[in-house]
């Protein structure tokens, strides 16, 4: 599997916001990697997760950094109280976007990296599937942003290519991020992974296409 990135750093981006900040949260931590290698943290630095196989994993390898991981709970919102942090980050999770404005400090900024709604839409068209969050776009994120009295200092999108070298790569992929292809199996699929494989032997690559978009807000009210 071969993909390409964006133009940006997420990392990079996060990384300088990380030592202007005091009060920082990472949200939809997943098993803490991104934002472990943010470290080390000024002052207080938290972390949210709402999936719960990934809990005890970020709890494990953020701990020693100083960084408590909480719970998410989607109906009743982060489990903190209003203008917490000056720092929120999100990298690929998902978010409401007046719920980070409520925890925001005024000045403060959120900084998200997202799949956008438009992601891999040739490959699940290759399988006849939906795309799992058609509404997830830039356009509705920042509309979204600037009625809540956000500033935008930065917004981009992109789309590139992942090249999948074999079938058994895409089977792996598949099986690892489940939501792509809903109820993928692949002995129900096995006619179109056999049609993908016969591309490959002659000679045409399975290439897809990647949907990203990047938000840095800042809350003014």
């Amino acid at each position: 599997m071969v993909e390409s990135e964006p133009p940006w750093s997420y990392r990079d981006l996060a990384r300088s916001a990380v030592p202007q900040a005091h009060d920082i949260l990472d949200v939809a931590t997943g098993g803490g990697e991104v934002f472990a290698s943010l470290a080390p943290f000024p002052r207080g630095a938290t972390a949210v997760e709402g999936y719960v196989p990934n809990l005890a994993v970020a709890r494990r390898r953020l701990a020693p950094l100083g960084v408590k991981v909480f719970q998410a709970n989607p109906r009743s919102g982060m489990p903190f109280v209003d203008r917490a942090f000056d720092l929120v980050l999100n990298r690929h999770g998902g978010f409401r976007a007046a719920e980070m404005h409520r925890i925001l400090k005024p000045g403060g900024v959120f900084l998200t990296q997202q799949v956008g709604g438009d992601n891999l839409a040739d490959l699940t068209a290759a399988f006849g599937a939906r795309l799992p969050y058609p509404g997830n776009t830039l356009a509705r994120a920042l509309e979204d942003f600037t009625t809540l009295g956000c500033e935008i200092e930065q917004s981009e999108e992109w789309r590139g290519p992942v090249t999948f070298l074999d079938v058994g790569a895409l089977v792996y992929f598949l099986k690892a991020v489940p939501w792509v292809i809903a109820d993928f199996d692949v002995e129900r699929c096995r006619d179109i992974l056999v049609s993908l494989h016969d591309q490959l032997q002659a000679g045409r690559s399975l290439q897809f296409t990647y949907s990203r978009f990047l938000i840095q807000a800042k809350r003014v009210r």
